[in-house]
């Protein structure tokens, strides 16, 4: 694909948003680092820590349940608060060593799927493994792409959500600061503003309100806890292994 004024081709670490982010950069660089902090890439650390994989399914539909049964695996229930695997991070205890979980999402999962399309190497990044994941992509030695996934507004157009900026500015940290475009400067810079407040950060902020107000606020708490794992999630054979 040929560079283009919005594709940050003079830097090493470039940052995005959403589905068109990724068709924009995902075939120009080496590593895809998707960023859906809550809840997509949370609930895919928690899985790996749990010693299960996850395959990343883009739509909430028949097609997800046909995936899981040719695959003989579980298939994440749609309603967070429903019984057994959800997008909850927190209903991931139930997860087992060797497990295979289908997860779809509508951001994260998108994402991840049109990345892998594009030949990336792809990785699922949050707050809880934020350094390991930079340090990851910063010993690539090629370029790098963080896509803040975001979210949805009702009419389908793509809502930026402030914790996948400071995500994927967590991420992007791990840098030096001269491979950096801009944009993932700025990302940096709203990580580092409120490294000390995650927490209050990530409840007060209207993706965590919205958990909140819908009695999902554990799944906030799961979210903020900064570099709880070393586990660098990795798309490999269709499915996020730790490596």
């Amino acid at each position: 694909m040929p560079s283009s004024s919005h594709d940050q081709h003079a830097f090493r670490a470039r940052l995005e948003w959403g589905e068109a982010g990724v068709r924009l950069l995902a075939g120009q660089v080496d590593v895809v680092v998707i960023v859906d902090v809550l809840s997509f890439s949370t609930s895919v650390s928690v899985a790996v820590e749990r010693g299960a994989a996850v395959i990343p399914h883009p739509v909430r539909d028949d097609s997800a349940a046909e995936r899981a049964r040719s695959l003989g695996a579980t298939l994440a229930n749609p309603q967070r608060g429903g019984p057994g695997p959800t997008l909850s991070p927190a209903s991931l205890s139930v997860l087992g060593q060797g497990e295979l979980l289908v997860l779809p999402s509508p951001n994260g999962s998108t994402c991840s799927s049109v990345a892998a399309e594009a030949g990336a190497i792809v990785v699922a990044g949050c707050l809880r493994n934020a350094t390991a994941v930079g340090r990851f992509a910063a010993r690539r030695a090629g370029p790098i792409a963080v896509i803040a996934a975001g979210e949805r507004w009702p009419g389908g157009g793509l809502r930026p959500a402030v914790e996948d900026l400071i995500g994927a500015g967590a991420i992007l940290a791990a840098f030096d600061a001269g491979g950096l475009s801009p944009e993932a400067r700025a990302a940096v810079a709203a990580f580092r503003a409120v490294a000390g407040d995650l927490r209050p950060t990530l409840d007060a902020c209207a993706s965590g309100q919205e958990l909140r107000d819908a009695g999902f606020g554990h799944d906030v708490a799961i979210a903020a806890e900064l570099d709880a794992t070393a586990l660098v999630p990795v798309l490999l054979d269709g499915a996020f292994q730790a490596r």
